[in-house]
């Protein structure tokens, strides 16, 4: 009685853990359906908003800090301003050329790895990882900084709890989809591009006619500073203050890294997106550049530049009009910042997916929810950025200094990449001039600002930063290391494949068609499998050995995981399927070749515990006198971080069937010495 009750009592909690996951993240989605790459997919518009939200936020501190590296010298502004504009063109013509060159996505790390090396992909990709950590974190304590900043002071100690508060809200909302969290954000975004928009419209019309002022000035300034410092040094001011604006480019790698979640034709729409998002942000960092210029703007305490620019624009309007413009733009300000961090939710968990499909990382953090998205990948983001929000108590100073070195390790890594391509297929490309030009001035600009703000932020900060991604790219060789060393283990598993392969002209089978057919009434032994390898065969011929004569029938069944390498649209999953139908007819045909009635069951899912589920009711409907095994690797020594390496799904499979009176035998298969045992 005591056991029913637990049992009921489980049943009830875990259907209550169902219904709350379906209102928090929403109902599963079908990953086989037609229609679901475009109901997912975004249009150029919504990438802008999703993917352009990063850059665009950067105007709230990339210029401002550009500025005040200037000192009193600010008509020289000019100059930084217009560096600024171009380098962010020649950076986005840069990611277009990706784009062209790798329409799956991948971003710098796909680059790097290609194009230069494997290893060299790994360093850029995780210094996007520590970036787009850095990222979240950075924009939602800005955001909640701006968002205190309106408040009582009595208040203001709430501010880390509001961030953390925001930073979960995130999570929650990227665990339902991209697409849904972006229409959320939506209305933000284009707040922001409104209100900044009409005020820099605005403070250009409304000192048209002081431009030839503002050259004299301007022309008087250049006199007055290379007077005071020479021409090379008030040239080393202008680099000085450009290269201080790095965190204005942090970002715009985000579409080459997105591409996966862009609709058809994802190249067309890439590079659609990138012209928005220059356009954009390049039209927002002048106009603040001439906005500072023109009201001749400096540093308030307890102000961003931005609010003086606003106060100053606004103060001929009555206190009523100015106050109230003032008041939403800057939140509007605030609140971009938070959409900002949905940028590092996109491309983060995109770029921990790809390096662990090349086993940098744990190969779960490629695989999707029933949602659809890398969900392992946001938990991480979401987590460590968690971390460092609450080590660093939500302190701007401080991550402002961590931040933009790491997005310029990986430009220069992929401009580097590009420039090499282009020299090798320069007599095969016939427009390869132009594009060797456009990626190497990337690339010259991407190692100047990495050099600069190496220099400057190094001693104040900058090191931890260094530190951490190189602990990350430690992590990730022992990982690989690891997995190369399993692979090697497996290797002499792999050769019982061509013990099973025919001789040429063998026949299918020496007995009849129909002694092949299966007596569903008969002892059936349901084998699950990951594909005609080793491991499978490995656990079959344990099976025959130890069960000889029992088993009449032999089921093979086998779960095509739809991961982020495969959803990419319907031909990846159709040719999944197709792989998987193939490897189980290898061993149909082996089965049939010795005589022994065999059968094969697959399917197609993110969740292979689930999706072998529900493949078993099916067989035990037809094979009632059916037991189920499955081949686990034991390790020479196991260890946690062998468990966190590797999914033991087969322990989770015997849990599920044991629970529905299914019988289940782990067959273990030893590596190492005793491998052949």
């Amino acid at each position: 009685m005591t056991e029913k009750t637990d049992s009921d009592s489980g049943s009830i909690i875990s259907v209550l853990l169902r219904v709350l996951k379906r209102l928090a993240i929403g109902k599963k989605l079908d990953p086989q359906d037609q229609a679901v790459f475009q109901r997912l997919s975004l249009a150029a518009f919504l990438a802008w908003v999703g993917l352009g939200a990063d850059p665009l936020s950067s105007s709230c501190y990339g210029p401002p800090e550009a500025f005040l590296q200037l000192g009193e010298h600010i008509y020289l502004a000019i100059f930084v301003g217009l560096g600024t504009a171009i380098t962010i063109f020649v950076l986005s013509a840069s990611q277009s050329l990706i784009i062209e060159l790798f329409p799956s996505g991948g971003g710098g790390y796909l680059v790097s790895s290609k194009l230069l090396s494997p290893k060299a992909g790994m360093i850029a990709g995780s210094a996007l990882l520590i970036d787009y950590v850095l990222t979240i974190t950075l924009s939602i304590a800005s955001g909640a900084d701006a968002f205190f900043s309106f408040l009582p002071q009595r208040f203001y100690h709430y501010r880390l709890a509001f961030a953390v508060f925001c930073l979960l809200v995130l999570v929650a909302l990227n665990l339902r989809g991209v697409k849904e969290s972006i229409s959320v954000l939506m209305p933000i975004f284009l707040l922001f591009i409104f209100t900044h928009g009409f005020a820099i419209i605005y403070a250009i019309s409304a000192h048209i006619s002081d431009f030839p002022e503002l050259v004299a000035k301007t022309s008087a300034d250049i006199r007055m500073s290379s007077a005071e410092l020479g021409m090379l040094g008030m040239a080393f001011l202008i680099l000085r203050a450009y290269s201080m604006g790095a965190g204005t480019y942090t970002g715009i790698e985000a579409v080459s890294i997105g591409l996966p979640i862009l609709r058809e034709p994802r190249v067309e729409t890439g590079k659609r997106t990138m012209v928005y998002m220059a356009v954009s942000l390049s039209a927002v960092v002048i106009g603040l550049f001439l906005g500072y210029m023109l009201y001749e703007v400096r540093l308030v305490p307890g102000k961003t530049l931005n609010a003086v620019l606003l106060e100053k624009l606004s103060a001929g309007w009555g206190t009523g009009a100015g106050y109230s413009f003032v008041l939403i733009t800057l939140l509007s300000e605030a609140a971009i910042l938070f959409v900002a961090a949905q940028a590092g939710f996109i491309a983060g968990p995109r770029v921990l997916a790809n390096m662990a499909q090349d086993r940098w990382f744990p190969s779960r953090f490629s695989l999707l929810s029933d949602r659809l998205v890398t969900q392992n990948g946001v938990l991480l983001m979401g987590g460590a950025s968690m971390l460092l929000m609450i080590l660093s108590r939500g302190s701007v100073s401080l991550l402002i200094v961590l931040y933009s070195i790491n997005v310029f390790i990986n430009f220069v890594l992929s401009q580097l990449g590009m420039v090499r391509h282009w020299w090798q297929v320069r007599k095969a490309e016939p427009r390869f001039l132009k594009k060797l030009i456009v990626n190497g001035v990337g690339l010259t600009l991407s190692a100047f600002i990495l050099i600069s703000i190496i220099v400057v932020k190094f001693s104040h900060g900058g090191w931890v930063t260094i530190l951490i991604t190189s602990l990350v790219a430690g992590s990730a060789l022992l990982i690989k290391r690891h997995y190369n060393n399993v692979a090697r283990m497996l290797y002499h598993l792999d050769e019982l494949v061509k013990a099973t392969e025919p001789l040429p002209g063998e026949p299918i089978s020496s007995v009849s068609a129909e002694q092949l057919r299966c007596d569903p009434r008969a002892k059936t032994a349901v084998v699950l499998v990951s594909g005609f390898n080793g491991l499978g065969l490995h656990t079959l011929f344990n099976i025959q050995r130890m069960f000889s004569g029992i088993f009449k029938n032999f089921v093979f069944i086998q779960v095509g995981i739809i991961d982020s390498g495969v959803f990419k649209g319907r031909e990846q999953v159709e040719n999944l399927k197709n792989y998987v139908q193939s490897e189980l007819k290898k061993y149909v045909d082996y089965m049939h070749r010795n005589g022994i009635c065999a059968e094969a069951f697959s399917s197609l899912g993110t969740d292979v515990v689930q999706e072998l589920t529900k493949l078993s009711e099916q067989i035990r409907e037809k094979y009632p006198d059916s037991v189920f095994f499955g081949g686990q690797i034991v390790f020479p020594r196991e260890s946690f971080f062998y468990r966190l390496l590797h999914n033991y799904v087969v322990f989770a499979v015997q849990k599920e069937l044991y629970l529905r009176g299914i019988p289940f035998v782990i067959m273990p298969i030893r590596l190492g010495k005793s491998s052949s045992n």
